[in-house]
């Protein structure tokens, strides 16, 4: 049995099965593919975009206070609820929902371990039929900016080496040989990693039917690579979101409380004026 150190921001198939359509329990299928939700979701599921729910459409940033809090009264979601995330691709998006639900202080927050991929897997039923929430209300939250990490923060720790940095995007991304995944839009000038970085993939992190590896397997995998939590973490991708997935891990999982994600990622650093970069793995 794993013994995460919070077990509890993870819960089962079974789980959500028993529990999903509680009152006090709402569920919300974020995926990289959001027509995957339109056409079959978990019964009681909501569905929110990333694209364009979760990212202020306007500039370059998450969510504003003003846009959460409304998010969250037309989700029907009260201080109170339960909140618990999944999606496709071994929960990347969930783990972008909920490294911004904790970025607004929401309490009770967990992901379905396995996700859509494991759902579908055991044959578990899925409707397509609207799911639909009254409005309630939600106070404007304020902005834990002890979860993120921004530019100056990372340009003085890289200088000083005084962070453990983690890289989770591809080796491929990693080295320079490609600027972004093919079909993805967001890019940069220049390929590389932040000096000083380890790579360490996001994708790491799971089991081939998508549950999380265990405490153990995880706690091998960073500490090979340099990740002890002896200085403070940041990890860091090519806009934020696959790095939210390793944040989940190493601070949830693993129990690292000096971590912070860069949303800025790749696409702020590899298109910085003058900032150092490294190729090659």
């Amino acid at each position: 049995m794993n013994t995460y150190k919070n077990p509890d921001v993870l819960v089962s198939t079974d789980w959500v099965g028993a529990h999903g359509t509680n009152e006090n329990v709402r569920l919300v299928e974020v995926n990289v593919d959001h027509s995957l939700y339109e056409a079959g979701h978990i019964d009681g599921a909501i569905g929110w975009s990333w694209k364009t729910q979760l990212a202020d459409t306007v500039r370059r940033d998450i969510l504003s206070p003003e846009a959460f809090q409304a998010l969250m009264q037309e989700s029907g979601i009260t201080p109170e609820t339960t909140v618990v995330l999944y999606g496709d691709s071994n929960n990347w998006f969930a783990a972008w929902a909920f490294w911004q639900m904790k970025v607004y202080g929401h309490k009770d927050v967990r992901m379905m371990d396995g996700g859509r991929k494991k759902w579908e897997a055991l044959g578990l039923p899925m409707t397509a039929a609207a799911t639909t929430m009254a409005a309630v209300s939600y106070p404007l939250p304020e902005a834990n900016n002890d979860l993120r990490a921004f530019l100056p923060e990372v340009q003085n720790q890289v200088a000083q080496k005084a962070v453990e940095l983690v890289d989770v995007r591809s080796p491929q991304e990693f080295s320079g040989e490609v600027l972004a995944p093919p079909g993805l839009p967001e890019t940069c000038q220049r390929g590389g990693h932040i000096p000083g970085a380890s790579n360490i993939p996001w994708s790491k992190a799971v089991e081939e039917d998508g549950t999380f590896k265990s405490m153990e397997e995880l706690a091998s995998i960073y500490n090979a690579a340099g990740i002890t939590g002896t200085k403070p973490i940041i990890t860091y991708c090519r806009i934020g979101e696959r790095s939210s997935h390793s944040w989940f891990v190493l601070k949830y999982l693993l129990g690292y409380n000096q971590i912070k994600n860069y949303d800025g990622s790749w696409t702020e650093w590899g298109n910085l004026v003058g900032a150092p970069v490294e190729t090659g793995s």
